[in-house]
């Protein structure tokens, strides 16, 4: 079998990459990736002279470079990870979302249906989404996998039309496809934009914690490991035409996840409690900011057995480990010279 994982050099698409890479010798795996700002090639050094693991620098908003992919490598299956998520970046450039998200999505599935040639049997299309696209919870209650859709920004808005498109094709054309909407992912290798590794940075280097509003925004929080864990399940054990969500059974509001975030580091630092938190600093709320966020996770528990393997307290202190001692990776990320490790390794082309 050969899949084709797009966005694999990125956050938790490089977690897939390797997971499926090191699980399935029998498999090729090509990783499609941009390489822009969040892709990082230095996230699969371990596994990038694999003998079934292939790298293609490709941008899924060009059509003719994606259909060239499907009939150099003809995939059986697509785990679909490649897009713009972050939530700031799609209020100040809400274009390039709708570009990489609904256009470059669209792309791929033109691609697998033309490449496939309605002949879908062992072909399997998989669009991994969040759980954003659901909108804001109150005090109470959980995302499942029939609740509406009501997105309410610009990013939530791209990945809803996203998911929309997948299972159009599904219905229009048999496309055969299964769809997950997972909830906050932290982890190794997470872009130092997103909450937990900018503070992890941030405390290390004394700078303050920005906390949006009151700070009591609630997410539920999913390790990235156990979510590439449960893709693996999905990709091979779901059914076709049906949606997971993929939660951690794990709410925490921000400010208190900020809280148990300084008194871990303080302590593998060798700080005295409580000097981290004094870098905490309360600044304006962003705009069309969703209060809650929680992901009824049972159905992909019932149906496929998968269930998280480490608690958040376990999962974070594991986190901050990674991130103390890849302090050369970090510093690569945040100076941008990571993207010259595309050139060192493939050349210019």
């Amino acid at each position: 079998m050969t899949i084709l994982i797009t966005g694999g050099a990125g956050f938790i698409g490089s977690h897939v990459v390797r997971l499926f890479v090191q699980q399935y010798p029998d498999y090729t795996i090509v990783n499609l990736d941009a390489l822009t700002y969040a892709g990082n090639l230095e996230n699969l050094r371990d596994i990038e002279q694999a003998s079934n693991y292939r790298f293609v620098k490709t941008d899924i908003t060009d059509k003719a470079a994606i259909e060239s992919v499907f009939a150099t490598y003809q995939p059986d299956g697509v785990i679909h990870l490649a897009a713009e998520s972050h939530v700031d970046r799609s209020i100040v450039d809400p274009d390039a979302f709708l570009q990489t998200n609904i256009l470059g999505t669209a792309n791929l599935l033109n691609a697998a249906r033309m490449a496939w040639k309605d002949d879908f049997q062992g072909k399997r299309f998989y669009h991994v989404s969040t759980d954003e696209v659901y909108g804001s919870l109150g005090a109470s209650g959980l995302f499942l996998e029939t609740t509406p859709y009501d997105p309410q920004s610009p990013y939530s808005a791209s990945k809803a039309a996203s998911d929309h498109l997948v299972r159009a094709y599904g219905n229009t054309y048999g496309l055969p496809f299964v769809l997950t909407n997972c909830s906050n992912n932290y982890g190794p290798n997470q872009f130092p934009e997103k909450l937990i590794p900018l503070f992890i940075h941030n405390v290390r280097h004394g700078i303050s914690l920005p906390v949006y509003g009151d700070g009591k925004y609630t997410r539920d929080w999913l390790f990235v490991v156990d979510h590439a864990r449960a893709i693996d399940l999905v990709f091979h054990q779901g059914k076709n035409g049906e949606t997971y969500n993929i939660g951690g059974f794990n709410e925490w509001q921000n400010i208190d996840l900020i809280k148990l975030l300084c008194q871990q580091l303080d302590e593998k630092l060798g700080k005295a409690a409580g000097t981290s938190e004094q870098l905490i600093t309360y600044i304006r709320d962003r705009p069309g900011h969703d209060r809650r966020y929680a992901i009824d996770a049972n159905k992909i528990h019932r149906e496929l057995g998968w269930s998280p393997s480490v608690t958040f307290e376990e999962g974070l202190s594991k986190t901050i480990d990674w991130y103390l001692a890849n302090e050369d990776w970090l510093q690569h990320v945040t100076s941008g010279s990571y993207q010259q490790y595309y050139a060192g390794q493939y050349g210019n082309s």
